[in-house]
């Protein structure tokens, strides 16, 4: 009853939260002031989300304390009537058996079982085939001089790599997608919709898995044989071993984390990259930096603004001086806490040798299981491209860019770039000369 009651008071104290609504399209476009105002007003504010008041943490430090923190629990179930009843809230419940929906012991048991098939030999393995489908996206492009970057490179890489990971056959992965990316509500939908892509993409991803699990009856189990689905169904762990319902969970996260946010990882550098023509050139002229470029990527336009999932506190906790009464939701502003002063000086400079140390795979538990492989993609994806179209730059004003509409994803609608075809057509003479 206690707790209840410092509920009740919390929400009657609060004097009008700021409705994120309010914020656009600014916030689409550029969040970066509203996360400073955030920031400069208290590290943690009450504000709307899509219908929700929730207390959102914007500073470096008290994120990383809040997301190690045991008493902000994942688990949506734990929240209050109001919170359950919000429809972004409400259709987690119902897949709410992966990583980021489940606490210890639960979550553990999870993600040893999952890390058993994810595992770093696994990934490097992919790398052949990424960079055999990253050069063969490039060199459809070549000869061209302009692309429509988006739908030419940052979207396919990433598709193709987790629809074989998962083994989507290849007709099957043009409508995969389209329904995966309602699911966090990439140009926001309306809660009915997401819900009916968040089915969707679990009866598709249920029926693969049983066919795979028919497939595989009898065979040995070996985690690191075969695809991904493969992988976790053959996953063991003391005779443990994740049921059905798990695994269709893990599967989805999996896919929509995986793909999605891989796509804003390498629009999101290259937008930036070609806003900065020195920091371009040093990239061009040291392939070497492409790993600190890729951190620097992931800091400065975070693919996460803000966590797509509340979590929920199971008492009182207090972060930056501010306590947070029990049975509230929570978000953490990454996009905020990775352009905080207090932790990266001068943090709107762009800077490819700046290094890590964000905050855009998480913190704690919870971090990102799929982090070596959206590395290695970026990795992949930035050397090819800057090798295969010199001379890269913007087609339109940047001030002219879309960003998607959605409360927690950093992503543009549209990426048209220009690039000298010249490599191409050199390349193609010298084949024409030594076959002749």
């Amino acid at each position: 009853m206690a707790d209840r009651r410092s509920v009740a008071n919390a929400r009657e104290h609060v004097a009008e939260p700021l409705d994120l609504a309010s914020w656009e399209p600014e916030y689409s476009g550029n969040p970066y002031p509203f996360f400073a105002r955030l920031r400069e007003q208290g590290p943690v504010t009450q504000v709307v989300v899509e219908g929700l008041a929730v207390w959102l943490v914007t500073r470096y430090d008290d994120i990383r304390a809040g997301l190690c923190d045991p008493r902000l629990s994942n688990d949506p179930e734990l929240g209050d009537a109001v919170t359950c009843a919000v429809p972004w809230v409400g259709a987690s419940v119902a897949t709410a058996r992966h990583l980021l929906r489940v606490d210890p012991p639960d979550h553990t048991r999870l993600r040893r079982l999952v890390a058993r098939a994810f595992t770093p030999r696994r990934i490097e393995a992919l790398r052949p085939r990424i960079q055999q489908i990253a050069d063969s996206l490039i060199a459809a492009i070549q000869p061209l001089g302009s692309a429509e970057m988006l739908d030419a490179f940052a979207l396919p890489l990433p598709l193709i790599v987790i629809s074989e990971l998962f083994g989507v056959p290849t007709p099957d992965r043009q409508e995969f997608v389209q329904w995966a990316n309602l699911i966090f509500g990439v140009d926001q939908g309306d809660g009915a919709r997401i819900v009916e892509a968040r089915a969707w993409v679990t009866r598709y991803l249920a029926e693969l898995i049983r066919r795979k699990e028919h497939d595989r009856a009898g065979l040995p189990a070996d985690a690191e044989q075969g695809c991904l689905l493969d992988g976790l169904i053959a996953a063991r762990d003391e005779g443990d071993r994740l049921s059905h319902t798990e695994m269709v969970a893990m599967s989805v996260l999996l896919v929509v984390a995986g793909f999605e946010t891989t796509v804003n990882l390498i629009a999101n550098g290259l937008v930036t990259l070609l806003q900065h023509p020195a920091q371009y050139a040093a990239l061009c002229a040291d392939p070497g930096l492409v790993r600190p470029a890729v951190e620097e990527f992931l800091r400065h336009e975070s693919p996460v603004k803000i966590t797509p999932f509340v979590r929920i506190t199971t008492a009182p906790v207090t972060l930056g001086g501010v306590e947070i009464p029990a049975q509230q939701p929570v978000l953490f502003a990454f996009g905020a806490g990775n352009r905080d002063p207090a932790q990266f000086p001068d943090p709107d400079r762009f800077d490819i040798a700046r290094g890590d140390g964000h905050l855009a795979f998480g913190h704690g538990i919870h971090f990102c299981l799929g982090a070596p492989l959206a590395r290695l993609e970026a990795e992949i994806a930035f050397t090819t491209l800057l090798a295969g179209c010199p001379d890269l730059a913007l087609a339109v004003d940047p001030a002219r860019l879309e960003w998607r509409h959605s409360r927690s994803l950093r992503a543009l609608k549209r990426l048209p770039v220009t690039f000298s075809p010249r490599a191409a057509a050199r390349r193609a003479d010298r084949s024409g000369e030594a076959g002749r």
